[in-house]
Order: structure tokens, then C-alpha cells, then sequence
């Protein structure tokens, strides 16, 4: 076969050899954009369903009338604490476990708000009270609602003169605080035995008082209950031993002469002395009976 023959054999040959390589490629570029644009909507999918995750384990541990932390979290956050303190300890870290503190605050006065505003403007002032309260601890500490208008607080690396301190400033917020108001009208003044609301916290302190959630829990109860059979408006420190009550450790600490500053040892030279937390305010006395709970402006409320 001649040399001219030969070129347009073989040129008609790859004609078609040509137009199958180019339909094969665009086929594959075809597959290459749709796999693409499916990796793609996969994706999306799975960030779309990674945020619907993240909502609903919000919503599972998020108290749906206060918008702090529910129950459920509040067990599980104080099961891994006493976990980790109690690691510290087997690990050689810390002589003993680490401290860990945890604290029962159990609000009273709130039959006034429902008696005068409804229970749906109630629950609205619970849940501006729970925030204000949220703003009086580290982002390390964990506070809840622990049940009704009671709230729990977890306190890591705390012990009892951090926890009390805790105490004090919480206490002091819920009689200082002012209520969300509703009305048109001119705010009423409040009266001189502030909001009408006040609180009575409980503490219990790992390992003193136990290495185990539910002792713990127990502790702290008991604490609330002695805060609460003494009229409210202050904390108490839980028993060392059942039907033994607790000495002050500041009171204990204030016989040496090295103890702390003055301020300190007036803070805590009585178990449940706000003192130090407010100095002279005229609202710092206990409040002796319950008052009928007065509105303030929302722009009024403290920050």
C-alpha cells in the first residue's frame, strides 16, 4: 500500500477512535461534576444535621422556663467534676482529691409575684433573676435549676471560703434585684426592705462532706434546711457529721493572728453574714418578713 493510501486509512480510522475519546471525556466530566456537586449537597447535609444535633442537645440540657442549665445537665456536669477531682488525686496532681463545691440556692417570695402579675410574668421574672444569677459566677462554674425555684451550682477547684463568698454575692443579688416591670405608668418606689424576694443558700465541700453526687446533694439539702429554719437571707455550711453542726472555718482561722485581711475576717466571722458583700447599704439588714414584690423598669435592671 502506497504511502498516501496508508495516511487516509488510517485517518479515517481514528475518526471514530476520536469521537469516542471525546465522548468518553465528556461522560466522565459529566460524572466528575455531578460527584461534585453531590459531595456538595452532602456536606451541606451533614453540617444542616451536625446543627440540628447541636440545637436539640442544647434544647435536651437547657431549662426551657429560665434558660440555664436543667437537671439532667446539672447530674451529669457534677458527675464528671467529682470524677476529675478524685482523678487528681490517684494521679499524684494534688494531695487528695481536688477541692469541689456545691451549693443550693432556694429562692422564697415568689407566691407575691404570682399573686400580682399572673404565672406567666412570674416565670419571665424567674428567668431574668436565673440570668442575673448566671452573671455572678466563672464561665468554669456551672449553675442550674435544680427544681421549682431552686438552683444548683457546681463549683470546681472551690472550697468552703470560695463557696461562701459565692454565697454571699448570690444572696445578696436576689434581694437587690430588680423585678421586670409591665405597667404603663410611673415606677413605684421600692420599699426600704428591697424586692421582696429573698434567698437561702446550703454548701457542701468535697471531700469533707463526701466524694460521692448523691452525699454531696444530701449535704447541701441539709444546709439549705438550717439556712431556711433560721428565717432565710443567708447560707450555711454543711455538718461535718450527721446532727453536728459545722464550725465556722473562718471563725476557727481568725483565732491566729495570721489570718487574712480584716475585710476577710469580717465577712466570714458569722456563717451567713452578708456584711461584707453590701458594707452599708440599708438594704444589707436580713429581711425579716416577706414583702409584696415591687416591679422596676427593665431598663433599671442591674447589669
Amino acid at each position: 500500500m502506497t504511502t498516501p493510501l496508508l495516511v487516509q486509512a488510517l485517518a479515517a480510522l481514528s475518526v471514530p477512535a476520536l469521537a469516542g475519546a471525546t465522548a468518553l471525556g465528556l461522560r466522565g466530566r459529566r460524572e466528575r461534576a455531578g460527584a461534585a456537586a453531590g459531595a456538595q449537597r452532602l456536606r451541606g447535609r451533614i453540617a444542616e444535621l451536625e446543627e440540628r444535633c447541636a440545637d436539640l442537645e442544647r434544647t435536651a440540657s437547657c431549662d426551657p422556663l429560665t434558660g440555664v442549665w436543667n437537671y439532667r445537665h446539672l447530674q451529669l456536669t457534677l458527675d464528671r467534676e467529682i470524677e476529675r477531682a478524685r482523678r487528681a488525686e490517684h494521679t499524684g496532681q494534688a494531695d487528695g482529691p481536688r477541692p469541689l463545691a456545691v451549693l443550693t440556692l432556694a429562692i422564697s417570695g415568689f407566691d407575691a409575684v404570682v399573686a400580682e402579675h399572673g404565672r406567666g410574668r412570674a416565670g419571665a421574672v424567674l428567668r431574668d433573676l436565673a440570668q442575673r444569677l448566671a452573671m455572678e459566677i466563672r464561665r468554669a462554674d456551672t449553675l442550674g435549676r435544680y427544681g421549682g425555684e431552686e438552683f444548683l451550682v457546681v463549683l470546681p477547684d472551690t472550697g468552703a471560703e470560695g463557696a461562701a463568698q459565692v454565697a454571699e454575692r448570690l444572696v445578696w443579688s436576689v434581694r437587690r434585684h430588680l423585678l421586670l416591670d409591665w405597667s404603663s405608668g410611673p415606677r413605684e418606689s421600692r420599699p426600704a426592705a428591697g424586692n421582696g424576694l429573698t434567698a437561702a443558700a446550703g454548701i457542701a465541700v468535697l471531700p469533707e462532706d463526701g466524694t460521692h453526687a448523691a452525699v454531696l446533694l444530701r449535704a447541701a439539702d441539709t444546709a439549705l434546711a438550717a439556712a431556711r429554719a433560721v428565717g432565710g437571707d443567708c447560707w450555711r455550711l454543711s455538718a461535718r457529721q450527721p446532727g453536728q453542726a459545722r464550725a465556722d472555718r473562718s471563725e476557727q482561722a481568725a483565732r491566729r493572728p495570721d489570718h487574712g485581711t480584716e475585710a476577710e475576717r469580717d465577712r466570714t466571722e458569722k456563717a451567713g453574714s452578708v456584711s461584707a458583700c453590701v458594707g452599708r447599704d440599708p438594704f444589707a439588714q436580713p429581711v425579716a418578713t416577706h414583702t409584696t414584690a415591687t416591679a422596676a423598669g427593665p431598663s433599671d435592671v442591674l447589669s
